[in-house]
């Protein structure tokens, strides 16, 4: 994948751009069946498959108040980057962007700049100054400027259910906690990522179960409680258990995100992880004494170690 950052960085037009437009927050399944529709177009005329997007995100840009992101921008461009598409394109939202006019962005950028030849794009896709493009423009300035508008279809999440998967039913999905059912729609399981830091020292000298605790760089976080994980780190990929809370029994009311993973015992401070979340097991709670906690601690993991076997990860806990 070719990744363009600034429209300078286009020397020559791209030959017969197939092109796609959005904030591809998530990259879900919806978004991946409009990039494959995009990459499928552009091996027809053989062209080349663009995906456009922006950074940051366009309500920030402007002030607005927006939702937590899904994917942040380094996780959005590897999933971008694996879902085959040739080029992407990745502009800085501001204001004076958001000032272009739907033709100037349709003709100096999209045709003269990019050499679009095809867009591809969801019914509801409004563009420009004001937001006074639209499909019906497309389509308009496509017949005169020699490019094809294609609309694409909603995806569901089967083929009887109406309602669309999209990035908000995601992020809904996913605070409420039900990271098992947010995987039915992202086609891979939520994802945090963040940097070990130092914690509170507690988790292998009080609880005789070590934690790495990190500070969250993704800005979706899932509801309170305890979850089946698995943990990318430098040394391979493995199971783990994770609190995401307060740690209501220690009454010290600091959020924090502990992972303990499992069969484990390298040094991974300041070094970043990625947390993928499985299942969640159960709500916080406070506990009389460390010694209750300790022991439902145990319990979690080996009820963890069940929820990830079904879900086909291998028993011995290193995954690759």
């Amino acid at each position: 994948m070719q990744l363009v950052e600034t429209l300078d960085q286009i020397t020559t037009p791209f030959k017969n751009a197939v092109v796609t437009i959005g904030n591809f927050d998530g990259v879900h399944k919806g978004h991946q069946a409009l990039l494959r529709q995009v990459i499928k177009k552009a091996h027809d005329i053989s062209g080349t498959s663009v995906a456009l997007t922006f950074e940051p995100h366009p309500l920030r840009a402007l002030g607005i108040s927006s939702p937590p992101l899904i994917t942040r921008h380094d996780q959005k461009m590897e999933l971008l980057a694996q879902s085959g598409i040739d080029v992407v394109i990745c502009l800085r939202f501001d204001k004076e962007f958001a000032a272009i006019s739907a033709d100037d962005f349709i003709t100096d950028i999209l045709v003269n700049k990019i050499g679009m030849k095809a867009i591809i794009t969801g019914p509801d896709y409004t563009f420009g100054k004001n937001r006074k493009g639209n499909i019906d423009l497309l389509e308009k300035k496509g017949r005169i400027l020699g490019f094809e508008t294609i609309v694409a279809n909603w995806i569901s999440d089967a083929p009887d259910k109406p309602d669309r998967i999209s990035s908000t039913r995601i992020r809904e999905i996913v605070m409420d906690g039900r990271v098992a059912e947010a995987k039915k729609y992202l086609g891979r399981h939520y994802q945090i990522r963040g940097k070990v830091i130092k914690g509170r020292s507690r988790g292998g000298s009080q609880l005789g179960c070590p934690t790495a605790n990190i500070k969250l760089h993704d800005e979706l976080c899932p509801r309170f409680g305890v979850y089946a994980v698995t943990v990318e780190t430098v040394h391979g990929t493995f199971m783990g258990v994770a609190n995401i809370g307060f740690s209501p029994t220690f009454d010290d009311h600091l959020f924090t995100i502990e992972v303990h993973i499992l069969n484990f015992d390298k040094d991974i401070y300041e070094t970043r992880i990625r947390v993928n979340m499985v299942a969640r097991l159960r709500d916080e709670k406070k506990f009389s004494n460390i010694k209750e906690l300790s022991e439902q601690i145990q319990k979690d993991i080996d009820i963890a170690k069940d929820v990830l076997k079904k879900n086909g990860f291998i028993e011995n806990n290193h995954i690759s």
